[in-house]
């Protein structure tokens, strides 16, 4: 445990934490929302630092991130706790326990020694991921900045509820990031999430364009919540006009998990729509994503249709780039360290 960052105090010894959206105000000896950032006689805490609670090496292509060092190993890891509430978590034994007043658990740790066992590992990047690393901001800024200096990369995955001072805290600390964008309206971000589209949205614009970490965004396609024609038609819309045709879109199968069994997985041709959806409205680089038997995971050069990098499973082979381009055509592939 240790003094958390971004929050200021309030009258009557209250604070107020400015990690997230939410902007939890909260009274001496209560928590925020994620469970895991305590107000102790007026100074907020951090109580998941240093508690890893999930650990792995990971092929950078299960965060995930297909124009990012294809074909490399990231190591990954969390804690607990999430300041999100989504239904349908398919990490929810460890993001939604310390929400519930549940014991915040995991093996020590140090930035020093997660940087350590990265570099032995063979690791290319670090990855905060599993959870919502938003909520292990500490651990994760101080593992950043070791992480650098050892020549690793960093790369978050996140849900994009942070704070824009939450953002420019990390700054140039990372690297990368793959964003899921639930969903394109308020009622579903409110009702299913616990949260807001236009805080995501906001922060999204500023990760491309000012920030200019590498992003690509994923969207968990959940029949009969988000699937709609119309809300996919303005979400392609805001993908393409806002962020940019350069961004890799995931489109991803749901399976019923958590508090949402009444929903039935993703239907082939569901997911066939939003593709072509998103190729229609311009975006260069579409995915479908835990969906077995799909042929729609090689990235294809957007000039001349050459497939560059084949992709089987979480495995990645890069073939005809050269210095970012098409070998063939000489069309840039937008991405980091693609070949």
């Amino acid at each position: 445990m240790i003094e958390a960052r971004l929050w200021k105090p309030l009258k009557d010894g209250a604070v107020q934490c400015r990690l997230c959206n939410h902007y939890c105000m909260i009274p001496p000896g209560e928590r925020g929302q994620c469970g895991v950032r305590e107000n102790q006689e007026g100074t907020l805490y951090s109580l998941n630092y240093g508690k890893v609670a999930a650990i792995n090496l990971d092929p950078v292509e299960k965060k995930p991130l297909y124009h990012f060092q294809p074909g490399s190993m990231t190591f990954s890891f969390a804690t607990m706790g999430c300041n999100l509430a989504c239904t349908f978590c398919q990490n929810w034994s460890l993001s939604q326990p310390p929400r519930d007043g549940a014991a915040i658990r995991g093996q020590e740790a140090t930035p020093e020694g997660l940087v350590a066992e990265a570099v032995r590992s063979g690791a290319a990047s670090i990855s905060y991921t599993y959870s919502e690393p938003t909520i292990f901001f500490e651990l994760m800024q101080d593992t950043a900045k070791l992480a650098h200096a050892q020549g690793l990369k960093n790369i978050m995955v996140s849900n994009g509820f942070m704070t824009r001072e939450c953002l420019e805290a990390l700054g140039s600390d990372i690297d990368a990031i793959n964003v899921d964008l639930k969903c394109f309206t308020e009622e579903f971000y409110k009702d299913i999430s616990g949260a807001r589209l236009g805080p995501v949205l906001e922060n999204l614009k500023q990760i491309k364009h000012e920030l200019k970490w590498w992003l690509e965004v994923t969207t968990l396609l959940i029949p009969g919540k988000n699937d709609s024609p119309e809300e996919l038609d303005r979400l392609t819309d805001f993908l393409a006009g806002e962020i940019g045709t350069d961004t890799p879109w995931h489109i991803s199968r749901f399976h019923p998990d958590y508090r949402m069994t009444d929903a039935p997985p993703t239907s082939g041709d569901s997911l066939a729509m939003a593709y072509d959806m998103g190729k229609a409205k311009g975006l260069e680089y579409v995915y479908i994503g835990n969906m077995p038997g799909s042929n729609r995971q090689d990235t294809i050069c957007p000039g001349c249709g050459r497939e560059l990098i084949n992709r089987s499973g979480f495995s990645a082979r890069v073939q005809g780039i050269k210095d970012g381009k098409c070998q063939a055509c000489g069309r840039t592939i937008h991405g980091v360290d693609l070949g």
